[in-house]
Protein backbone atom coordinates (compact mmCIF):
# COMPACT_ATOMS: atom_id res chain seq x y z
CA UNK A 1 0.00 0.00 0.00
CA UNK A 2 2.82 2.40 0.86
CA UNK A 3 4.44 1.80 -2.53
CA UNK A 4 1.16 2.58 -4.31
CA UNK A 5 0.68 5.77 -2.31
CA UNK A 6 4.27 6.84 -2.97
CA UNK A 7 3.66 6.47 -6.71
CA UNK A 8 0.90 9.09 -6.47
CA UNK A 9 3.44 11.81 -5.62
CA UNK A 10 1.11 13.43 -3.09
CA UNK A 11 1.64 17.05 -2.07
CA UNK A 12 2.52 17.51 1.60
CA UNK A 13 1.05 14.23 2.86
CA UNK A 14 0.13 13.75 6.51
CA UNK A 15 -0.72 10.25 7.72
CA UNK A 16 -3.41 9.94 10.39
CA UNK A 17 -3.97 6.61 12.14
CA UNK A 18 -6.97 5.26 14.00
CA UNK A 19 -5.65 3.57 17.15
CA UNK A 20 -4.82 0.88 17.82
CA UNK A 21 -4.81 -1.27 14.70
CA UNK A 22 -4.20 1.53 12.24
CA UNK A 23 -1.01 2.74 13.91
CA UNK A 24 1.41 0.01 12.71
CA UNK A 25 0.05 0.24 9.16
CA UNK A 26 0.16 4.04 9.20
CA UNK A 27 3.72 4.04 10.54
CA UNK A 28 4.88 2.02 7.53
CA UNK A 29 3.07 4.36 5.15
CA UNK A 30 4.43 7.48 6.86
CA UNK A 31 7.94 6.05 6.75
CA UNK A 32 7.67 5.22 3.04
CA UNK A 33 6.31 8.68 2.22
CA UNK A 34 8.66 10.48 4.64
CA UNK A 35 5.51 12.08 5.99
CA UNK A 36 4.52 13.09 9.51
CA UNK A 37 2.35 10.65 11.45
CA UNK A 38 -0.35 11.44 13.97
CA UNK A 39 -3.40 9.74 15.40
CA UNK A 40 -7.04 10.71 15.30
CA UNK A 41 -9.50 9.54 17.92
CA UNK A 42 -12.95 8.52 16.71
CA UNK A 43 -15.69 6.90 18.80
CA UNK A 44 -18.61 4.95 17.38
CA UNK A 45 -22.08 5.81 18.68
CA UNK A 46 -24.06 2.59 18.69
CA UNK A 47 -27.74 2.22 17.92
CA UNK A 48 -30.18 1.51 20.74
CA UNK A 49 -30.26 -2.25 21.36
CA UNK A 50 -27.45 -2.79 18.83
CA UNK A 51 -24.24 -1.13 20.01
CA UNK A 52 -22.25 -2.54 17.07
CA UNK A 53 -24.40 -0.70 14.52
CA UNK A 54 -23.19 2.89 14.19
CA UNK A 55 -25.76 5.65 14.17
CA UNK A 56 -22.95 8.20 14.35
CA UNK A 57 -19.27 8.75 14.98
CA UNK A 58 -17.66 11.35 17.22
CA UNK A 59 -14.35 12.79 16.05
CA UNK A 60 -12.00 14.42 18.55
CA UNK A 61 -11.90 18.20 18.51
CA UNK A 62 -13.06 21.22 20.43
CA UNK A 63 -15.95 20.78 20.19
CA UNK A 64 -16.00 17.18 18.97
CA UNK A 65 -17.50 16.70 15.51
CA UNK A 66 -20.49 14.36 15.23
CA UNK A 67 -21.02 12.61 11.90
CA UNK A 68 -24.44 10.99 11.53
CA UNK A 69 -25.32 7.84 9.63
CA UNK A 70 -28.62 9.30 8.42
CA UNK A 71 -29.90 6.00 7.04
CA UNK A 72 -29.58 4.31 10.43
CA UNK A 73 -30.88 7.36 12.33
CA UNK A 74 -34.01 7.30 10.15
CA UNK A 75 -34.41 3.51 10.41
CA UNK A 76 -34.47 3.81 14.20
CA UNK A 77 -36.62 6.96 14.15
CA UNK A 78 -34.20 8.77 16.45
CA UNK A 79 -34.97 12.39 17.27
CA UNK A 80 -32.44 15.07 18.26
CA UNK A 81 -32.83 14.42 21.99
CA UNK A 82 -32.25 10.68 21.58
CA UNK A 83 -29.20 11.30 19.39
CA UNK A 84 -27.79 13.80 21.90
CA UNK A 85 -28.25 11.23 24.69
CA UNK A 86 -26.42 8.53 22.70
CA UNK A 87 -23.59 10.94 21.82
CA UNK A 88 -23.30 12.24 25.40
CA UNK A 89 -22.92 8.68 26.65
CA UNK A 90 -19.79 8.21 24.46
CA UNK A 91 -18.10 11.58 25.07
CA UNK A 92 -16.32 10.56 28.30
CA UNK A 93 -14.69 7.58 26.56
CA UNK A 94 -13.64 9.78 23.64
CA UNK A 95 -12.01 12.17 26.12
CA UNK A 96 -10.31 9.33 28.00
CA UNK A 97 -8.85 7.88 24.82
CA UNK A 98 -7.74 11.30 23.62
CA UNK A 99 -5.82 11.84 26.90
CA UNK A 100 -4.41 8.33 26.77
CA UNK A 101 -3.10 8.57 23.22
CA UNK A 102 -2.37 12.27 22.81
CA UNK A 103 -1.94 13.74 26.28
CA UNK A 104 -1.32 17.47 26.06
CA UNK A 105 0.33 17.20 22.63
CA UNK A 106 -1.29 19.32 19.93
CA UNK A 107 -2.38 17.47 16.79
CA UNK A 108 -0.54 17.98 13.52
CA UNK A 109 -2.01 20.59 11.26
CA UNK A 110 -3.73 19.20 8.19
CA UNK A 111 -4.35 22.60 6.61
CA UNK A 112 -3.36 22.53 2.92
CA UNK A 113 -2.10 18.95 3.30
CA UNK A 114 -3.06 15.68 1.66
CA UNK A 115 -4.44 13.54 4.49
CA UNK A 116 -4.14 9.76 4.39
CA UNK A 117 -6.41 8.18 7.00
CA UNK A 118 -5.39 4.66 7.99
CA UNK A 119 -7.28 1.95 9.85
CA UNK A 120 -6.60 -1.76 10.04
CA UNK A 121 -9.80 -2.85 8.34
CA UNK A 122 -13.50 -2.26 7.91
CA UNK A 123 -16.50 -3.29 9.95
CA UNK A 124 -19.86 -3.83 8.36
CA UNK A 125 -23.24 -4.95 9.59
CA UNK A 126 -25.06 -7.41 7.37
CA UNK A 127 -28.21 -9.38 7.98
CA UNK A 128 -30.49 -11.51 5.88
CA UNK A 129 -33.52 -9.22 6.01
CA UNK A 130 -31.75 -6.02 4.96
CA UNK A 131 -33.30 -4.36 8.03
CA UNK A 132 -30.56 -2.38 9.83
CA UNK A 133 -32.38 -3.01 13.12
CA UNK A 134 -32.29 -6.81 12.79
Amino acid sequence: MAKELASLRLTDPVVLALPRGGVPVAAEIANALKAPLDIIIVRKVGAPSNAELAVAAIVEGNPPDVVLNREIVEAYGLDDAELRSLVDRELPELGRRNCLYSGARRPLSTKNKTVILVDDGAATDHNESGDPRA
